[in-house]
């Protein structure tokens, strides 16, 4: 054993200090993104009491939210994304929320379930002074059988045949809407709203 030792201490003594070093390594980073963490949440809270405050000037919030975007975590990094687009929209700057929405959507870092919600919003905010048509195709697959989105993507495809001039499609789509047991219920209210403004 001392002949073993003298021969093989040092070695290891070097290898328990890697070991060491590793999880003393670990235990740092998850320290560090534990702190990142906090610090974006604490951001993202402050933030949003300003959006939510009375006369709030959405640009500035706006401005607030994607500068905590590029600093934060991916979690609320994305979520931070979404609400700039949201206040740029609110706020009347529509160029810069619907950029911010296609930029989500086409984001592979981002998760499928937020950039289809990018994706939806984008195209819903697209029809006013877009191509409708457009819109429709984008948002089709988010349409398809069993997809998160569905139900919505549906309404807004209607809205866009609408401006198409498409009334029968609409109709269609607005009936098929209005009538699934599936869908939530406000989206069966708006539709059989529209149908009935179409005289469905």
């Amino acid at each position: 054993m001392q002949r073993l030792l003298r021969r093989y201490g040092g070695l290891l003594a070097g290898v328990a200090l890697l070991v060491l070093a590793g999880v003393a390594g670990t235990q740092g980073w998850r320290w560090w993104q534990d702190r990142q963490a906090a610090e974006a949440a604490a951001g993202f809270l402050a933030a949003a009491q300003a959006a939510a405050a009375p006369g709030a000037d959405d640009r500035a919030v706006a401005a607030r939210f994607a500068a905590l975007a590029a600093a934060a975590p991916p979690g609320y990094a994305m979520l931070s994304r979404l609400r700039a687009a949201a206040l740029q929209a609110e706020a009347g700057d529509r160029e810069a929320a619907l950029a911010g929405w296609d930029a989500i959507s086409r984001d592979t870092g981002v998760t499928p379930l937020y950039r289809d919600l990018a994706t939806l919003l984008w195209g819903l905010h697209a029809l006013e002074g877009g191509d409708a048509a457009a819109v429709e195709a984008r948002l089709a697959p988010l349409a398809a059988p069993g997809g998160t989105w569905r139900f919505s993507a549906e309404e807004v495809r209607a809205l866009a045949a609408i401006r198409r001039g498409e009334t029968e499609q609409a109709r269609r789509t607005l009936a098929g809407l209005a009538g699934d047991q599936t869908a939530p219920e406000g989206v069966r209210q708006r539709a059989g709203r529209l149908l009935s403004g179409l005289g469905g």
